[in-house]
């Protein structure tokens, strides 16, 4: 058995001998090497380095190595080399279908346990909360109120305005072949009321809120606040998740009522400067248009989509990736489910509502 001691310096800083000078000292038909060093050894990760060099040479070699006098640390660097060039070669190509739809089918199984973890967290903290015994900040949510309400009337306004005009111009353009232009009003409030003002109010928030959401979120993820949160043992989704859902769920039926006014308001502007109505006949014929219960229809929308939006942003930031790029895909995605869920139960509610 050939013995290798190693003293001195071992650091990047220092000067250490040649490996190929090691290396002609050992005779060929050595059966085992033995490595030690003396208690004064300075290192760092060079002599991990070297030692590494070594062990690939004499497992070529077939000679045993006896690493046991070596200190600890260098040995567990060694065993995360050594483990790391065992690791098999990644496939080349283009995996099979098979492989393709088993990995399909395992993130869907993933994707889909943490969303309900993350839908049972809300539950529980919600619990809590009714019950206060969760540590909920009262300013973050007084906070995201004003953020989610007042700070959005003004693109709220453009947008409900605006879809108001053009509805009132669109049915005037057809009602008027038939002599029926008083009927605008109804197309218009109808149309505000059930669909478009809460339809249109949730879009602006997913694009403007939801995104915002998951951004900050996302960040707070990038930037390990959320893991220093669950180390003071207090719970994210409690501190976090639900003054901003909770905001944007009390805001959204008031921004689909604000909206449907300015609505109704976008098409007396054509109706009365278009049509020749007098603002006194477009008001009582749209009072006449529509409903109580078609206002609550409306509201249970917007509600509906206030909860979709800000689950979907809180849950595209809570579960972003820790890099730049993985906050961006983050907060795209919140904005795509949040318009995809804002859609699909839409449709489920209208067919709901007309049974």
């Amino acid at each position: 058995m050939v013995t290798l001691r190693l003293t001195g310096c071992w650091k990047s800083s220092c000067s250490i001998p040649e490996l190929d000078h090691i290396l002609q000292q050992i005779p060929d038909d050595t059966p085992a090497l033995r490595i030690t060093c003396d208690r004064s050894l300075v290192w760092d990760s060079i002599l991990a380095v070297f030692l590494n060099r070594l062990l690939t040479y004499c497992r070529n070699k077939s000679i045993a190595t006896n690493l046991s006098d070596l200190p600890s640390g260098v040995r567990t660097l060694l065993a995360l080399a050594q483990k790391s060039s065992n690791r098999p070669p990644k496939a080349t190509g283009r995996p099979g279908f098979v492989y393709r739809l088993g990995t399909l089918t395992i993130n869907i199984f993933t994707q889909g346990k943490e969303l309900v973890n993350f839908t049972g967290e809300i539950v529980l903290s919600l619990m809590l909360l009714v019950r206060g015994k969760t540590y909920f900040r009262f300013r973050d949510f007084f906070y995201f109120l004003q953020n989610c309400g007042a700070d959005a009337l003004p693109i709220v306004s453009l947008i409900s305005i605006l879809v108001g005009v053009i509805l009132a111009f669109v049915g005037a353009v057809q009602l008027r072949m038939f002599g029926a232009q008083i009927y605008v009003a109804n197309l218009v409030a109808l149309s505000m009321v059930l669909e478009m003002g809460a339809m249109m109010s949730a879009v602006i928030m997913a694009g403007r809120t939801g995104a915002s959401f998951a951004a900050q979120l996302g960040t707070m993820q990038v930037n390990e606040e959320i893991d220093a949160l669950r180390t003071l043992g207090i719970s994210p989704v409690s501190y976090l998740v639900l003054p901003r859902m909770l905001a944007l769920i009390c805001m959204m039926p008031l921004l689909c009522i604000y909206a449907d006014l300015l609505g109704i308001a976008g098409g007396a502007i054509i109706g009365t400067g278009m049509l020749d109505f007098s603002f006194y006949e477009y008001i009582m014929q749209t009072k006449s248009a529509i409903h109580l219960d078609q206002i609550s229809q409306g509201l249970i929308k917007s509600a509906v989509y206030g909860v979709l939006i800000s689950f979907s942003g809180c849950y595209q930031g809570m579960n972003s990736g820790r890099s730049a790029s993985a906050v961006g895909e983050a907060t795209t995605s919140a904005v795509v489910l949040s318009i995809v869920l804002i859609v699909v139960s839409d449709a489920i509610m209208t067919v709901i509502f007309s049974l």
